[in-house]
C-alpha cells in the first residue's frame, strides 16, 4: 500500500513539475490555455484525475486560473507565487532573468539586515555554533579548496534561522536562489572568496557579541558588494549561473 501511495505521489509530482516548467519557460504565454485534459493525458501518459489534481496545484501556486467555458489559462507572472520553492526551481531551470535577480536583490536588502539584527538579539548557542561551523567550512574551502558556495549558503541560512521568525525562515527559500547566484558570481571573481571571508567574520562577530547595529552594518556591506557583482555580470551580458547544476569548486590557494 505504501509503495502504491508513493507511486501515485510521484506521478502527481512529475505532472505538476512538467506543466510548471513549461509555463515558467514560456511554452504557454500569459492568457494562453494549457492543452485540454485528453491531450495532456496522452502526452504525459497519466489519467484525467492526475491532470486535474496537477492543475489544482498550479492554481494554488498562482500559475493558472480555471473556469467554466474559458478552460485553464496561464496567469501573468506578476500573479505567480514567488515564495513557492517549486516556482523558484522552475525559474532556475528556465534561466535566471535580470528582472528576477533584481527583484530578489531588493528583497534581500529589505529582509536580511532586519533578520540579522534579530539574530544578534535572539541567537541561541546552537545557532551560533552552526553559523560558526559554516564559516569554518568557508575558510577551509578558501585555504584548502572545496565547495565554498555550499558553506556560504549555510552561513546565511543559519543567520536567517537564528532570527527566530518563522515567516522570515520561509522567505529564505526564495532568497536561496539569489544567495547561491550571488555566491557563484563572487566565487568566480579573482580572490572573491578570500576577500569576502573577513566581511563574513565581521557579521558573525557582531551577532556573537549581540550587537544588532553592528551586525546590520556588516551584512549591508556584504549585500551591497553582491549587488555590484551581479550588476557587473548583467552589464557584460555574461551567462548567469544555473541552479540545476552543481556549484563550482574553488582550488586551494
Amino acid at each position: 500500500m505504501r509503495a502504491q501511495a508513493n507511486m501515485i505521489k510521484n506521478v502527481h509530482g512529475n505532472t505538476v513539475d512538467h506543466l510548471g516548467r513549461a509555463i515558467v519557460a514560456g511554452r504557454y504565454g500569459p492568457g494562453a490555455p494549457i492543452p485540454p485534459e485528453p491531450l495532456l493525458c496522452e502526452e504525459l501518459g497519466v489519467s484525467r484525475t492526475v491532470v486535474r489534481e496537477a492543475v489544482k496545484s498550479l492554481i494554488a501556486k498562482g500559475l493558472v486560473s480555471s473556469g467554466p467555458k474559458v478552460g485553464t489559462r496561464v496567469l501573468d507572472s506578476d500573479q505567480w507565487n514567488w515564495f513557492d520553492p517549486d516556482v523558484i526551481m522552475w525559474q532556475s531551470h528556465a534561466g535566471l532573468t535580470p528582472e528576477f535577480l533584481r527583484d530578489l536583490q531588493d528583497l534581500r536588502r529589505v529582509v536580511e539586515p532586519a533578520a540579522v539584527r534579530m539574530a544578534a538579539e535572539r541567537a541561541t548557542p546552537q545557532d551560533l555554533a552552526e553559523i560558526e561551523s559554516a564559516y569554518e567550512g568557508m575558510r577551509k574551502a578558501v585555504e584548502e579548496g572545496g565547495d565554498y558556495v555550499k558553506y556560504d549558503l549555510l552561513f546565511h541560512q543559519g543567520l536567517l534561522r537564528a532570527c527566530r521568525n518563522r515567516m522570515i525562515v520561509q522567505m529564505s527559500k526564495a532568497l536561496g536562489a539569489l544567495l547561491r547566484t550571488s555566491f557563484e558570481i563572487s566565487t568566480a571573481r579573482k580572490d572573491g572568496p578570500r576577500n569576502s571571508l573577513p566581511l563574513h567574520r565581521a557579521v558573525l562577530d557582531a551577532v556573537v557579541a549581540h550587537n544588532p547595529a553592528k551586525a546590520e552594518k556588516a551584512i549591508l556591506v556584504l549585500i551591497d558588494g553582491a549587488r555590484e557583482d551581479i550588476e557587473q555580470v548583467l552589464s557584460t551580458r555574461k551567462r548567469l549561473p544555473r541552479l540545476n547544476t552543481p556549484a563550482p569548486l574553488i582550488k586551494a590557494a
